[in-house]
């Protein structure tokens, strides 16, 4: 077992030992390629993820930790990705809540060597609404990717009930800002997930892709951005009973 792997395995055992306690929770995700608003992360190969989340009782506020492996081509170092966030939630109603949050991207590992270069850690800042299963979330990137420049990220997302425990979400957002003038522009990403609950675990099917075009659209499988349909299966801890 590389050290990738035993990495990953340590995340999701610390998550499932955490969860043992009422205040924790963690979910453990395999998916068939890690999507990130609509580009592969993982050069369409399977990632492994885990998180592990601290809810402070009934005040909204929350803090937790999620990783996964990630490929950004030969070039570059680094394969985790570990995320830091903090967030705090609020009803306003029985139908309408709000809430903000801020993540921070780090790479354990990555470094500047002779051939390949560093990942960056940067911050984003995030505030949203939650009406009726439509959400609308608007992002805020400080030196997106170590680029020095900000970046800008609105999506909106509507999660349809079905019966038999299926559900259908349908998400659009954008990427904007100073930052994508310096990689390949503007763009809008799209997806269309089937999930259902099956027993203790969840079950998703997920078309996306992005309106990148030309020269713009990536077919390799680093950071590719063609349209794509991606599986998942995920269980979080502790179990309902």
């Amino acid at each position: 077992m590389n050290r990738l792997n035993r990495t990953l395995v340590l995340v999701a055992l610390l998550g499932v030992a955490g969860a043992a306690q009422a205040q924790f929770s963690s979910t453990v995700t395999a998916v068939s390629d890690y999507d990130f608003r609509g580009v592969s992360l993982s050069a369409r190969d399977p990632a492994l993820q885990a998180s592990l989340d601290y809810a402070f009782g009934e005040t909204g506020f929350s803090v937790g930790a999620w990783a996964s492996n990630i490929d950004y081509g030969s070039d570059v170092d680094g394969t985790l990705e570990v995320d830091l966030y903090a967030g705090y939630e609020a009803s306003v109603n029985d139908d309408l809540s709000w809430n903000a949050g801020l993540v921070w991207y780090t790479y354990p590992g990555s470094d500047n060597t002779a051939t390949r270069s560093k990942i960056s850690s940067y911050p984003e800042l995030s505030v949203g609404i939650d009406w009726k299963g439509l959400g609308l979330k608007q992002w805020y990137a400080i030196d997106y990717g170590g680029s020095n420049d900000d970046a800008l990220y609105t999506e909106a997302n509507y999660t349809f009930g079905l019966p038999q425990n299926f559900s259908l979400t349908l998400h659009a957002g954008y990427s904007y800002g100073d930052a994508f003038d310096a990689f390949d522009g503007e763009y809008l990403d799209y997806g269309v997930t089937v999930g259902v609950d099956v027993g203790q675990f969840s079950l998703a099917l997920k078309f996306t892709g992005t309106d990148y075009s030309g020269a713009n659209k990536v077919t390799d499988d680093v950071f590719n951005n063609e349209a794509r349909v991606l599986f998942s299966v995920s269980t979080t801890f502790p179990w309902s009973e």
